[in-house]
């Protein structure tokens, strides 16, 4: 058990991180603009390296377990694409805001986590939204939600030189346009179409483009502002 100095002095950090990352101005840009400024914040790095890597948040998965088993054996990534994410160079980190239980983060995680391992260079970690929020807060869905999974690029010094959020942007732009004129159950069902036929190369294409833009200094995050 935390003695209560102790314990003081880890809410006072956390506080701190939390109201540095929430401070952060971040302007909202629309799918039809690629491009973002970029964000140096180095408490982005810091939550960074708090996270869980792929093979530690598979281990500690309870919901959809058997899916995101499953997922994470099957992912491959396209020779082309690992080829052209190797080219890029330099040290990146792919800061991920994710949870077990969403279906979106089970189809797309494991496919950039595949990536990482497959490129040298490019670091992936995970952190729940319990303590990601402030990240998911500055980063938001198209429609203005919080959503997971949000995945956020940094550069070596821990600036956040990129973004996708939620979806890959074959289906997100779709997703948009038609949430609040189709049921539910119809959105997801296209969705969930959606995933099985593609395996991830959206996800996957996306994130190297991401890459190749940070690195040529034009970052790219299509997101939506607070409602």
């Amino acid at each position: 058990m935390l003695s209560p100095r102790l314990r003081a002095g880890c809410m006072a950090g956390l506080s701190a991180v939390i109201l540095a990352l929430a401070g952060t101005p971040t302007p909202a840009f629309a799918a039809s603009r690629p491009g973002c400024v970029v964000g140096q914040d180095s408490t982005l790095l810091s939550l960074f390296r708090t996270g869980q890597s792929f093979p530690d948040f598979l281990a500690a998965a309870k919901a959809r377990r058997e899916g995101w088993l499953k997922m994470a054996d099957s992912a491959r990534v396209e020779d082309a694409l690992v080829t052209r994410a190797k080219a890029v160079g330099g040290t990146w980190h792919l800061l991920v805001i994710a949870i077990d239980a969403c279906g979106d983060s089970m189809n797309n995680v494991p496919y950039l986590a595949k990536l990482s391992e497959l490129v040298p260079g490019l670091d992936l970690r995970i952190v729940l939204p319990v303590n990601g929020r402030p990240v998911q807060d500055t980063h938001r869905s198209l429609d203005g939600r919080t959503a997971t999974p949000t995945f956020v690029l940094l550069d070596s010094k821990g600036n956040d030189v990129g973004c996708i959020v939620e979806l890959p942007r074959e289906i997100r732009d779709w997703a948009h346009g038609v949430r609040g004129t189709v049921s539910s159950d119809s959105l997801h069902a296209g969705i969930r179409t959606f995933y099985a036929a593609n395996r991830g190369v959206a996800i996957t294409t996306e994130a190297v483009e991401m890459l190749e833009a940070a690195k040529a200094g034009s970052p790219r995050c299509s997101r939506g502002a607070r409602p």
